[in-house]
């Protein structure tokens, strides 16, 4: 078996629980692929189950998963680093929330021990594609959460003309404009008031911010639909947002999302499903009274 381990790799406290899990795994006889930010807390001294990694094109299909250490950020990087490999992402909490990587840093042995003996589900997740008539994003315009539309920062309210497969559904007059996944509706869409919705209900959710008129409110829509922009502003410019990358953009430019044509595998340990996650999380069905 073959693990590679992602972190921002910026936080001096991280280095005796990767040390642990390093250990763990290796103990395993299993092969760990290491990225490069994590080397001045790891050397290999020579031994042969320890390797780095650089970026993407190093990580291949002989990767059968990828461990995620901090919170859905750096869940978010990672999406970017698997693409289309199909390489299934376990996420070790060390953020806040963590509605993504849901697993606790004292966790690490269980989830070494539930990866070694196959005990744990994999959720498909949705992501969500920018096509643009120029190039946008690199070569990765896609996200996990949600592509996001904004006015940059003492701009006016924006005008957003939106259209569902060409047919005109709306015009916001807004700060900005959400296209959420449903695994991105527990996050920027839900500080909105945008609706939760189940990761397998096969949606895309649309929410304004701070719009101007008080009737709008966010729509679900299938994510078989392709939703199309027309941006008018005072100003010449605004912003696009893929989960946490962003783009100034000319207000000329033309946007398209899509459903991606590849999604992403998130691993989890059987007993974390969704529901439990809105319990755990958000505190739901928690009565403080008691």
């Amino acid at each position: 078996m073959k693990v590679a381990i992602y972190s921002r790799g910026n936080d001096d406290e991280l280095k005796s629980e990767l040390e642990q899990l390093v250990t763990k795994l290796t103990s395993h006889n299993i092969e760990v692929l290491l990225h490069f930010s994590l080397s001045r807390f790891i050397p290999s001294n020579g031994n042969r189950l320890i390797k780095f990694f650089s970026d993407e094109k190093e990580l291949n299909t002989s990767v059968d998963f990828l461990i995620s250490l901090g919170g859905d950020g750096t869940i978010l990087d990672t999406v970017t680093l698997v693409r289309d490999k199909n390489i299934p992402i376990l996420g070790i909490n060390y953020g806040r929330l963590g509605f993504l990587a849901s697993i606790g840093k004292d966790e690490l042995s269980l989830a070494v021990d539930a990866l070694v003996n196959r005990r744990f589900v994999v959720d498909k997740r949705v992501l969500i594609h920018l096509d643009a008539n120029i190039k946008l994003f690199g070569d990765s315009p896609f996200g996990l959460n949600e592509f996001s539309i904004h006015k940059r920062d003492i701009s006016p309210m924006i005008k957003i003309n939106t259209y569902l497969n060409g047919e005109f559904l709306n015009t916001y007059w807004c700060d900005g404009l959400i296209v959420a996944t449903p695994t991105g509706s527990t996050g920027y869409n839900m500080s909105c008031n945008g609706p939760i919705v189940f990761p397998e209900s096969g949606s895309f959710v649309i929410t304004p911010v701070a719009p101007h008129n008080l009737n709008v409110r966010p729509i679900v829509i299938p994510d078989s639909y392709i939703i199309s922009f027309e941006v008018e502003s005072r100003s010449d410019e605004y912003i696009c947002a893929m989960d946490a990358r962003r783009e100034i953009v000319h207000k000329d430019v033309q946007l398209a999302v899509k459903k991606e044509t590849f999604s992403i595998s998130l691993v989890r340990l059987n007993e974390n499903n969704f529901l439990s996650t809105l319990h755990t999380k958000l505190t739901w069905g928690l009565d403080k009274r008691n």
